[in-house]
């Protein structure tokens, strides 16, 4: 520049310092940003995209430091949409938004943050007497909100025709993005009434199946469904809580431990989670391994679940995010291993985790900022309950039928002969005292019967227990063809056997049966080996003849069995009435109940037998 002036070389100095705008000149030069005009029609709008930004790294600047024309400048253009902000504890986010209503438009407008979790959330507006300040999140008990809601969001004043600025401050501790919305009050309104129609729905159902599961619980007497119950119960206040319905509807006013109590019901629902399972696939008895696994995982939860209000929150949320994987993944593990031996429970308790751990995974990298917020993410845990829970019920029904049905058999053992399978003699007695009542009380008559299979003795001896068995088993079937369902046989002894025959009320009808059966034991079976015969003998009573209380039916049965000879010619025998009924001569008995002469001097008094 050799060839420059002296005067020239200033002249171009001075006119190159005047072409360099100053730093205030530069702030008071930057235009304005254009109005966001609110339009009724429009009815809500994503907010994200119109908003400056801003990212107060310090997290100390006020309103009065943001607020005007010469601080636009420090606000950037809206960055991409889902952009995701690590704030940490120090730094604060603000945003800035213009918004203008058309002198016709008649809609209020609402400003929507959609997002349960946000910690903190501060929106200033312009009023008659000064710039005004709302807060709301869930670091704040929800009746300190300006509008009480599961997420906040704030109603703006922007009077008809004038445009007015409003600037929000955020505080949130994990990294996130943060959904904004725009909508008019009437669909703002509206969207909340669908979602909390969803939620109900969803929330009613699962506490339907936890009233339903106490009640079986109480009537089986299974803690099955007691563990069940408390799983549900823990997961729908977990849920509850993730949503925002919990601080809403069920502590609107309780804000002690801040943002604690998600992070604390997440760390009980893992415990709950493992009890759960654990019961349900019976591991105690078959894998103790697994089961200690499962038993520290439990105690572990019962810590963690104490500590969100005392450690820092970025730590917690990592311990409780290792937890919760690590839980999800060791029963997914027991369920797997259950399904790979044979245990139908585990097939379905697989496919009720799966999308269960999908969608906690996908909530904690939404937590940890490595997913971005959505609707989808938000109620992903939502849906996976509404599958979890009627597929767990399942796989509980199937449990719980396995372990009735092992109770039944037990039972059936104490109340059913286990060879004949016919009823016990308490069931009988029970049986034979309500007939007797009946009688007295309606006269409604009825036949008893003493069987014995009087050889089952010589069988036994000669041809073994088994061959005496299959005796007592071919004698049962015999009975029953010749009874009636509604007839009662029980056994009574080893080779005796008991029938009370409903509506009984002559002797001719008992007789038909009773000499049928002793005909049906003297046939052969063909091909049987050994060719055995079966001799019974049968004692009788008709309650309409000899009214006797149920012991003394017993009684009098056993004396008349014991009475007769094992080679008697009569072997059907009648409890004598107090008076003969008429026309006993005429064909009531059969020739076998004439006595055999070698039983005459034997016989007791006639009061007794006949």
């Amino acid at each position: 520049m050799r060839w420059l002036a002296g005067p020239a070389r200033a002249w171009l100095f001075a006119s190159a310092f005047l072409l360099v705008p100053a730093p205030h000149c530069a702030l008071a030069a930057q235009p304005a940003p254009p109005a966001v005009p609110l339009q009724d029609a429009l009815r809500r709008m994503d907010a994200q995209p119109l908003a400056g930004v801003w990212v107060d790294r310090s997290g100390s600047a006020t309103l009065e430091q943001v607020a005007g024309a010469e601080n636009l400048a420090r606000f950037t253009a809206p960055p991409p949409p889902d952009t995701i902000y690590d704030l940490g504890a120090k730094s604060a986010l603000w945003l800035h938004l213009k918004l203008e209503r058309g002198r016709a438009e008649r809609q209020e407008w609402v400003l929507e943050f959609p997002m349960p979790v946000l910690d903190l959330v501060t929106v200033y507006q312009h009023s008659g007497a000064g710039w005004r300040a709302e807060s709301a999140g869930d670091t704040l008990a929800v009746n300190t909100w300006p509008e009480g809601g599961r997420y906040p969001y704030f109603r703006l004043e922007v009077p008809a025709g004038e445009a007015r600025d409003v600037y929000v401050r955020i505080r949130h501790t994990t990294p996130a993005n943060f959904p904004l919305q725009l909508i008019t009050s009437a669909q703002h309104a509206r969207h909340i009434q669908l979602e909390y129609l969803a939620l109900g729905t969803s929330f009613g159902a699962l506490l339907l199946l936890v009233a339903g599961c106490v009640a079986r619980g109480w009537v089986y007497r299974d803690r099955i469904f007691a563990w069940y119950a408390l799983y549900a119960t823990v997961t729908s206040l977990t849920v509850a809580s993730f949503t925002g319905v919990a601080a809403h509807l069920l502590w609107p006013g309780f804000g002690a431990l801040s943002d604690s109590p998600m992070g604390m019901l997440a760390a009980a629902s893992g415990v709950a989670a493992v009890l759960f399972v654990r019961n349900l696939v019976g591991l105690r008895r078959r894998f103790q391994l697994q089961d200690r696994m499962l038993q520290g995982f439990a105690l572990v939860g019962c810590v963690l679940a104490f500590l969100p209000p005392l450690l820092p929150k970025m730590l917690v949320l990592h311990m409780l995010g290792a937890y919760l994987a690590l839980t999800t993944f060791a029963i997914l593990g027991v369920a797997l291993a259950a399904w790979r031996r044979g245990d139908v429970v585990g097939k379905w308790v697989c496919a009720a985790y799966v999308p269960m751990t999908l969608s906690v995974l996908a909530s904690f990298m939404r937590i940890f900022g490595w997913l971005p917020v959505s609707t989808g993410s938000q109620y992903a845990v939502v849906a996976a309950m509404a599958v979890e829970v009627p597929l767990l019920l399942v796989a509980l029904t199937i449990r719980s039928r396995d372990r009735h049905s092992a109770q039944v058999r037990e039972q059936a053992l104490t109340t059913h002969d286990a060879l004949t399978g016919l009823l016990a003699p308490h069931l009988f007695q029970d049986r034979l005292r309500q007939v007797s009542a009946r009688f007295k009380r309606d006269g409604q008559s009825a036949a008893v019967m003493f069987i014995d299979l009087v050889n089952h003795g010589r069988i036994k001896e000669t041809y073994g227990t088994a061959v005496a068995e299959q005796s007592l088993l071919r004698s049962v079937i015999k009975l029953r063809r010749l009874l009636r369902d509604v007839d009662t046989v029980a056994r009574m002894g080893e080779a005796r056997f008991a029938v009370i025959l409903e509506g009984a009320s002559v002797r001719a009808s008992v007789t038909d049966r009773a000499a049928s059966l002793i005909a049906a034991g003297l046939m052969p079976l063909p091909g049987l080996k050994p060719d055995v015969t079966l001799q019974f003998h049968i004692a009788a009573l008709l309650l309409n003849e000899r009214p006797l209380e149920a012991g003394d039916v017993e009684v009098a049965l056993d004396e008349q069995l014991g009475r007769m000879s094992p080679r008697t010619r009569r072997p059907i025998r009648f409890i004598v009435p107090h008076s003969p009924p008429p026309g006993s001569d005429g064909g009531q008995d059969s020739s076998l109940l004439m006595p055999a002469d070698d039983e005459r001097r034997s016989r007791p008094p006639i009061s007794a037998v006949r």
